[in-house]
């Protein structure tokens, strides 16, 4: 499993953000939530020895649109959000943020102590991370050696060693004002996951074979954003966020057709064939961008990425995305991101849940990360 839980335990002033949780006790449930920019979705996940069960769910509009929440607008909401799911027993709460507001970075790092590797980056991240992030608090988890890695590590002289790692990084201030939230809406906050991982590590559950075996493209359709991360063996080599997502599908569909985002917004995935030529061109430059992140990896590596599995909000729409195969050249598919939870679902929600699986990925990536 990618191990990218953030703990938000400690809240000193130079607080880390442990991609592992420092509790010697195993998580046995857990509810994680995917602040979405126009949706909010919510898993609650128990563990019952190595297997997960799916006991709730729960995919709510989110209550402001553009900009950030203020702590008490985001208390309500969780609040909301934990008598959507039926009032669960647990209080734990790991929470997925987006690009926006959480930064995730593959790079090489001296070794050094966990400790010592979140001071170096709080006053040097512009040497590593390729920017200055003043009052950002920063974690780091690093990566056994692979065949990727093996020749780069040859090279490397006598006491200059260096290893792949991940990195993730957050404004202190957002962190705060999240435990503020959590703390009000009555949760307690234990873990803030990088969206942008959550689909791996709900892959890896749902299909381990192919996550293990196979070269595969995993991109979540966002509502502002799109992001795509190429998977090698069971290794994330490549991550990158694109600048579209539903938002503008819908939009430009609302504009070509005259008609309101909630029409547009119904249309799109339901689909009728009388839209299909108004779509296709707002989809072109996705899939273009798309197509310019396997080109890289390909290039780069060699390698031919084998298929796209494709999540997210507008994944709903076969139409969309059989629009991208074409303009991408390579099999998409949507996926199961609960594909080997056990389900303890009311028959409600059990006949829900088909229809919301794609937009779950985050949600049930993130608990995973919380649950190891």
């Amino acid at each position: 499993m990618v191990p990218l839980a953030l703990s938000v335990l400690n809240t000193a002033d130079d607080m880390a953000l442990p991609f592992l949780s420092r509790t010697v006790k195993r998580r046995d449930q857990i509810v994680s939530i995917d602040l979405g920019g126009r949706t909010t979705k919510a898993v609650h996940l128990l563990r019952k020895s190595e297997s997960y069960t799916l006991a709730s769910f729960a995919v709510l509009d989110a209550p402001i649109y553009e900009r950030a929440y203020a702590p008490e607008v985001l208390a309500d909401h969780l609040k909301n959000i934990h008598r959507t799911l039926g009032g669960t027993r647990t209080k734990s709460l790991a929470l997925a943020l987006g690009v926006g507001d959480a930064i995730f970075r593959q790079v090489e790092l001296p070794l050094m102590p966990a400790a010592e590797v979140r001071a170096m980056l709080k006053y040097n991240s512009k040497n590593y991370l390729q920017q200055d992030l003043p009052d950002h608090v920063f974690d780091c988890y690093f990566l056994a050696p692979s065949l990727h890695s093996k020749s780069a590590e040859s090279k490397s002289a006598p006491g200059q060693q260096k290893q792949r790692a991940m990195v993730g990084a957050a404004k202190k201030q957002v962190v705060d004002d999240l435990l503020t939230a959590m703390k009000t809406g009555g949760f307690i906050g234990e873990h803030v996951v990088p969206g942008i991982v959550g689909p791996a590590n709900s892959f890896e559950l749902a299909e381990p074979e192919l996550f293990a075996k196979e070269v595969v493209a995993l991109v979540d359709l966002g509502f502002k954003n799109t992001n795509i991360v190429i998977i090698d063996c069971g290794e994330i080599r490549l991550n990158r966020v694109v600048a579209i997502g539903g938002d503008r599908l819908t939009s430009g569909l609302s504009d070509s057709m005259g008609i309101s985002y909630l029409e547009a917004e119904n249309i799109k995935v339901g689909m009728p064939s009388e839209v299909q030529q108004n779509l296709e061109p707002l989809i072109y430059p996705l899939g273009r961008e798309l197509r310019a992140s396997l080109d890289f990896f390909e290039h780069q590596e060699d390698k031919t990425v084998s298929q796209v599995l494709v999540s997210g909000g507008s994944a709903r729409s076969d139409f969309i995305v059989q629009a991208l195969q074409a303009e991408l050249g390579v099999q998409c598919r949507t996926w199961n991101p609960a594909k080997s939870l056990s389900m303890d679902l009311d028959s409600q929600k059990a006949g829900e849940f088909e229809q919301v699986a794609p937009q779950l990925t985050v949600a049930i990536g993130a608990a995973i990360s919380a649950l190891n």
